[in-house]
């Protein structure tokens, strides 16, 4: 769910106290880019919020509890509890093995989470015994590398020529 341009807000409330805080993310849901391309949604998903959290109850194995959507100004949004719990690691201090091992496990963490659609036999079908798959997605992969890293190139020329601004600190 990007939200670069959107609307989002961010809602405090409180439970029995003070001490009982829940904040909540209300995001603009913008129609899918591909709309123009394909038929109508249905009506029971025309509201671009109800669309976007339909989908994710579909594609997550645990979603948000109170996932939601509503409407604000006329303006379609989606509602999620907004919580940091994400973690970091230094890639710097991994070896091989470690980072291999970190690789397959937040991959199997994030196919799980996503694996909620979908037939396994018929994807595995799809997917073929062979290398085909494997190779596509490592060119896939490497070909998206090589863009993030020609278009930060592209970004540190344009700051390097003050065209944008930064703050190297």
């Amino acid at each position: 769910m990007g939200s670069v341009g959107l609307l989002v807000w961010v809602v405090m409330l409180f439970g029995n106290d003070a001490g009982d805080p829940l904040f909540l993310q209300v995001e603009q849901a913008a129609p899918p880019a591909h709309a123009p391309y394909g038929p109508p949604q249905p009506a029971d998903l025309a509201h671009d919020g109800r669309r976007v959290v339909h989908g994710q109850r579909l594609l997550q194995a645990f979603g948000d509890p109170p996932l939601g959507w509503t409407t604000v100004g006329g303006v379609p949004c989606h509602v999620r509890q907004m919580r940091n719990l994400k973690a970091s690691f230094a890639p710097e201090k991994m070896n091989a093995p470690t980072f291999a091992a970190f690789a397959w496990s937040y991959g199997t963490l994030l196919a799980r989470a996503h694996a909620r659609t979908g037939d396994a036999a018929a994807i595995a079908g799809c997917c073929g015994d062979g290398d085909g798959l494997d190779d596509a997605l490592a060119a896939w992969a490497a070909a998206y590398a090589d863009r993030t890293e020609a278009d930060h190139a592209m970004l540190r020329a344009a700051i390097a020529r003050g065209e944008v601004a930064a703050n190297a600190g």
